[in-house]
Formats: C-alpha cells, sequence, structure tokens
C-alpha cells in the first residue's frame, strides 16, 4: 500500500506544499529545464569529451557507492539544512571539461544512482529533483563565467580568475536555491539554521579544488586519474566520517553510536516515513547471560565481546542501518522501509551469526581463552503497525524483547499490537 500511494500522483506530498513555495520549485525546474533544452545542440561532444564524461561517471558512481552508508546517515542528520557532500568534485571537473549536454548527464547519473543505492527511494522525490535542478543551474552559470572570462585555456591569469569565478558562481547558485527553498518550508524555525555549519561549505570548497585539480590531471597526465579517485575516497572516508562520529557521539566500547544519538536519527527517520508513507523496523536485543562471562573471564573480556558482537551486528544489517548501544550489553537497530518479514528476517540473521561467534579474550588470569555458544534475544516493533511515536515503539520491542526471554531466551519475538 505504501508504494501504491507513493505512485499515486495525487498523494504526493508535493501538494502539501505552500502556493509560494511550489511556485519557488516550479520556476528554478522551469529555469534548469530551458537551460537543458537551450544548450541540447549548442555544443558538440566530441570522442574525447565522451571519453572523459565516461572516466568522470564511473568516478561519481564508485565514489557513491563506497560512501553510501555514511552519506545516507549523514543527509538524514543534514536536515533542515544544505547536505554538503563531495560529488562536487566530479561534478566541477565536468564544468571544466564537458559540453553542458554532457554535464546534464553527468548530474542525473550522480542523482539517479544516489536516488536507488544511497538513499534506497525513501526520500522525497521532489526534494531530490529540485536539488539536483539547482546543480544544473550552478554548473550552467559557473561555465558561463568560465567561458567568458577564459574561453580558450586555464592558462595564466585569466585561467586563474576564470576558475576560481567559475567555482564561486557554481557554488553560490546551488547554496542560494537550496537555502531559499529550506527558509521557505521551515517559517517556524530560525533562519540561520538554514545555512548550515560553515566548515559545511568548507568541504564544498575543497571539493571545488579537488575537481580543477582532476580536471588537469584528466587534461594533461590522464593515466594519474585514479590516483585521484582513492584520494577522495581516503579524504571522504578519512575526514567526513570521523567528523560524522564525533558529532554522533559514539560508544568508547563497541564504536557505535550512544543512545541519545540513536533517538534523535530514529526520530528523524520516523518523520521521513511519515511523509514517505513508509515503514520503519527497529529491533531491541539483548546478549543472553552475559553477566556470567564478566564474572568468569572479567570485564576486559566483557567489553572485547561487546566489541565484536556490535561489529558483527554491523556486518548483517545494510549499510544505511544505524546500529547503537543502549547500555550493558542492550543494542539497538533502526531498519528503514523494512516491514514485519524484514525485520524478523534482519532479527534471525543476526541471532544466527552472534551464535555462530568464537571470541578469543585473555581472562582474568591473564591466560587465553575462547568464548563460543553466545545466545540472544531480540524484540522487534514496526512503525506504524506497532506504534506511530518512536517512545511506543520502542516500548513494544523492549516488551517483546522481555517475552522472547520469558520464553527461554535465544530467539526473535516481534510486537504486532498498535499502541495508537
Amino acid at each position: 500500500m505504501a508504494e501504491l500511494r507513493r505512485v499515486d500522483p495525487r498523494r504526493w506530498k508535493l501538494w502539501s506544499l505552500s502556493l509560494p513555495v511550489l511556485t519557488y520549485i516550479a520556476v528554478v525546474e522551469t529555469a534548469a529545464t530551458l537551460v537543458v533544452v537551450a544548450t541540447a545542440r549548442l555544443t558538440p561532444a566530441d570522442a574525447l569529451a565522451w571519453t572523459w564524461f565516461a572516466l568522470l561517471a564511473a568516478g561519481a558512481v564508485v565514489h557513491l557507492e563506497a560512501a553510501r552508508g555514511i552519506e545516507r546517515i549523514r543527509e538524514i542528520a543534514a536536515e533542515g539544512s544544505p547536505h554538503a557532500h563531495m560529488q562536487s568534485v566530479w561534478l566541477f571537473a565536468g564544468v571544466l571539461l564537458l559540453p553542458m549536454p554532457l554535464l546534464v548527464a553527468l548530474i542525473g547519473i550522480s542523482y539517479v544512482h544516489a536516488w536507488f543505492r544511497v538513499y534506497r527511494r525513501r526520500a522525497l522525490p521532489h526534494r531530490k529533483l529540485f536539488s539536483a535542478c539547482t546543480v544544473i543551474l550552478g554548473c550552467a552559470a559557473g561555465k558561463s563565467v568560465l567561458l567568458a572570462i577564459s574561453p580558450v585555456s586555464l592558462e595564466g591569469p585569466a585561467g586563474l580568475l576564470g576558475v576560481t569565478l567559475a567555482g564561486f558562481v557554481y557554488w553560490i547558485v546551488n547554496y542560494a536555491l537550496v537555502v531559499g527553498a529550506i527558509i521557505m518550508t521551515n517559517l517556524d524555525k530560525p533562519r540561520r539554521s538554514a545555512f548550515g555549519h560553515p566548515s559545511d561549505q568548507l568541504i564544498i570548497a575543497a571539493s571545488i579544488g579537488l575537481g580543477c585539480g582532476l580536471a588537469i590531471i584528466m587534461t594533461s597526465h590522464p593515466w594519474l586519474t585514479p590516483l585521484l579517485l582513492v584520494t577522495v575516497l581516503a579524504l571522504h572516508m578519512g575526514l567526513l566520517l570521523p567528523q560524522f562520529r564525533m558529532a554522533a557521539r559514539t560508544d568508547s566500547k563497541t564504536g557505535l553510536v550512544d543512545a541519545t544519538f540513536w533517538h534523535e536519527m530514529a526520530e528523524r527517520e520516523l518523520d521521513r516515513s511519515r511523509r514517505l508513507g513508509s515503514t520503519v523496523g527497529v529491533l531491541i536485543l539483548d546478549l543472553d547471560h552475559f553477566k556470567q562471562i564478566n564474572d568468569t573471564y572479567g570485564h576486559l573480556a566483557g567489553d572485547r565481546v561487546l566489541r565484536v558482537v556490535a561489529d558483527t551486528i554491523k556486518s548483517v544489517v545494510r549499510a544505511y542501518d544505524l546500529v547503537g548501544r543502549f547500555g550493558g550489553e542492550e543494542f539497538a537497530v533502526l531498519l528503514p522501509g523494512v516491514g514485519v518479514n524484514g525485520v524478523r528476517a534482519t532479527a534471525e540473521r543476526i541471532r544466527f551469526e552472534i551464535g555462530a561467534l568464537s571470541v578469543g579474550v585473555v581472562d582474568r588470569s591473564g591466560m587465553d581463552r575462547t568464548i563460543t555458544n553466545f545466545t540472544a534475544s531480540i524484540g522487534a516493533a514496526i512503525f506504524p503497525d506497532t506504534a506511530t511515536e518512536l517512545s511506543p515503539l520502542l516500548l513494544a520491542a523492549d516488551e517483546a524483547l522481555y517475552q522472547a526471554k520469558g520464553e527461554g531466551r535465544d530467539r526473535t519475538r516481534v510486537a504486532v499490537l498498535n499502541l495508537r
């Protein structure tokens, strides 16, 4: 039913927006469409341009694929402010290298891939279409400035000025249009929150600089292009991931997000699911007889077990699912877009993998030991079938967990009672 509601144009969340916002979106998307139509045959693409297009498209896809887990969570965390990502590396390189039709195709590939692989269609289509249109307009404006100042080459002071102004215009057009939409749709929130954190704009500036370097490498030393891909991925995973972990307030023993951040993200995911008419699964997992491990082998051994179990849970769930530690030996898992069957199947896979663990530890006397025969009890609940708010949803999952323990442990129970 949720999929049918999403397909039915009469039920699109777009129509719930105010008339000024709808007008603003229509103007931006019409302008982007006119740019695409006007430039469709303006500059023919030669064989070299097609080669550059193929390389940039491959780089954009590989980049998104490698970072899709963290990007999905960062995008949710950035709700209500511009989401800064490093796709500008490939897009601004396209501004410098590609004719406008191929540049539009590059933007389309990036957004379509993100829609299916990063957001898993769990985003409002009109928002992503609007975002793509702002990027098209930013790219077109940046390219126009570049051609006006340095139409032949990027050499000398004119080339430096052209690239600098093109990068600035590319950024400011996209940024201003997105901020304008955020302000108009969030009139009850402080306007300053719509501008995002200044560090996010530094990410965009760095991405534009890398895009310029990528374009230079591709034209002068194309065989070094893979090194730029490695550099982009290293910066993304080496800088943005630690930055996210710092903001996420991770648990020191397991590396998972802590309970407070998990709750914040779960609330945002439920809000998104309400807009999409979709579902969210929640698991609460408890290691059975964990106290015996601490009493027998010591707390350091117990910490080691917790870390291995945390890594195991993360390896079983999808890249964009959120695993948190609720305290002690209790974990929580957020499963966007999953119904009863999916929740139960995921819980059973987790339980099976935990049961197969063999964890090497050092006991209280300093001896090497191996702990096996782990079991876990899991309670599950589904939004909106079980409850429509986070607190009763978690209470229902917790009650299902106690039911699993009361029935002998090492099993999964799914709450089905609607608490609305």
